[in-house]
């Protein structure tokens, strides 16, 4: 374990110039000020420049599924180095792509038995659009219109942000966001399902919503409606009991294709390889990214139907069929971290274990009901969220302050908006959970 808390490390930190890097969703300011350095990080724990030890309560970013800096993840990655570092996905490729391909495609549900690999959540939701588009554009019967909801996050993509419905990351861009773009409202409700455990009952009817956006554009115009199947960003929304059932006979009723983003359910967070198992709900793409290489390379890519794949290649063989790609898909080194994780969750069974640990993990952050200023626990598989009351005048600051004094206090978690998510990573132990319940609850009532 090489756990970099030595002099040599300090000294080196202490000298960096932070100003050079423009980091991304932090207030950079304020970071720079009071910097949180990272030295190195192993199986559950990160460390720190000064040496102290931090619980990751937030999986990286809902990423490390299976534990930080893994043997056979690091030990694929350089033996992938050291024999192809890289060729291009454009009229060539190389074997570890095809075998990373098959093992996403055998985790997939029912037909989703294609897969076109990007490097990150928002190029996947991108690229599913895209292929949405192109799908009806290859029946024939071109339809363009978009169908996504309030409070979603679909990465930060002009196409991501355009169909995503989180108002700080849409509003400076939303004059050149996509036309053509509507939206499902959000199913979040503190006043019928505050404090639910699981899939809250009261809701499914929101998603008859979509009738209405039918009935106003025409279903021939509408390509896709993309969802979430738990919104993650937006403070872990645990979508209704029979919601997804209903969007999914509303979609297959008017021919829409169906998009799970499962950039963050994706990969055991549900208790299942694809949150579409979990809640017995199957799409017709599902985006997929994070969890896939735990982290350790960027990757991600979109799963598709056969009957999608199949519609693009009918034609002519010498012709490209579908007009995009990035350098770097399915990038080699990338790809054999995926190749690793995935022989890792098989081997110590980690979805069985996240599935396992659910119910103990529900129990205990629903533990932290009646604390100050907390107003509701969401959960559902190895996800919460936290909803603190806001400071008037002040949005976020209560839940920005509380993740200052966790990670002070040796765990860390995540604020977004008014609510702190949880999201350990799939290792995590009964002990490792109490941790996280127990600094969070004794920071807010320190806050009080």
């Amino acid at each position: 374990m090489n756990i970099r808390d030595d002099q040599a490390v300090q000294e080196l930190n202490q000298s960096l110039n932070l100003e050079p890097l423009w980091l991304p969703f932090t207030p950079n300011r304020q970071f720079k000020a009071s910097p949180r350095l990272i030295a190195s990080a192993k199986d559950m724990h990160y460390y720190t420049d000064d040496g102290r030890k931090v619980l990751d309560g937030i999986a990286g970013l809902w990423c490390v599924n299976a534990g930080h800096c893994r043997d056979g993840i690091v030990s694929a990655i350089q033996e992938q180095a050291q024999t192809i570092d890289y060729t291009t996905a454009f009229n060539m490729s190389h074997p570890t792509v095809f075998q990373a391909a098959e093992m996403v495609t055998r985790l997939a549900p029912d037909d989703l038995d294609h897969v076109f690999f990007v490097n990150s959540g928002s190029e996947s939701v991108d690229t599913a659009l895209k292929i949405a588009i192109g799908y009806h554009n290859a029946l024939g019967k071109p339809r363009h219109r978009l169908i996504g909801r309030e409070r979603g996050y679909h990465g930060v993509g002009f196409g991501g942000m355009s169909v995503g419905g989180m108002t700080p990351n849409r509003k400076a861009f939303s004059a050149a966001l996509l036309p053509g773009v509507d939206h499902l409202p959000h199913t979040h409700s503190l006043e019928h399902a505050a404090f639910s455990k699981g899939q809250p009952e009261w809701g499914a009817h929101l998603a008859d919503d979509l009738e209405r956006i039918v009935a106003l554009h025409d279903a021939s115009n509408i390509a896709a409606v993309i969802v979430e199947p738990v919104a993650g960003s937006a403070g872990v929304l645990v979508p209704p009991k029979g919601y997804l059932q209903r969007l999914r006979e509303i979609c297959d009723k008017h021919g829409l294709l169906l998009i799970f983003d499962e950039v963050i359910t994706g990969f055991g967070r549900t208790g299942s390889a694809f949150a579409s198992h979990t809640l017995g709900v199957v799409p017709d793409m599902i985006t997929f990214a994070k969890g896939v290489s735990n982290g350790a390379a960027p990757l991600g890519g979109v799963l598709v139907k056969k009957e999608i794949y199949d519609a693009f290649m009918d034609g002519s063989e010498e012709v490209i069929e579908f007009f995009h790609g990035y350098t770097y898909s399915g990038h080699p080194l990338a790809t054999a971290a995926a190749i690793a994780t995935m022989d890792i969750y098989e081997q110590e069974s980690l979805f069985d274990r996240s599935r396992e640990l659910a119910p103990y993990y529900e129990e205990a952050v629903h533990s932290l009901k009646g604390l100050p200023h907390v107003i509701d626990v969401r959960n559902f598989g190895l996800m919460c969220g936290v909803e603190l009351e806001p400071i008037p005048g002040h949005p976020g600051k209560r839940a920005y302050e509380t993740f200052v004094k966790c990670y002070q206090n040796g765990v860390l978690v995540r604020s977004g908006g008014e609510t702190i998510a949880l999201t350990p990573p799939l290792i995590a132990t009964r002990s490792h959970v109490d941790e996280i319940a127990g600094t969070l609850g004794d920071a807010l009532k320190s806050m009080a």
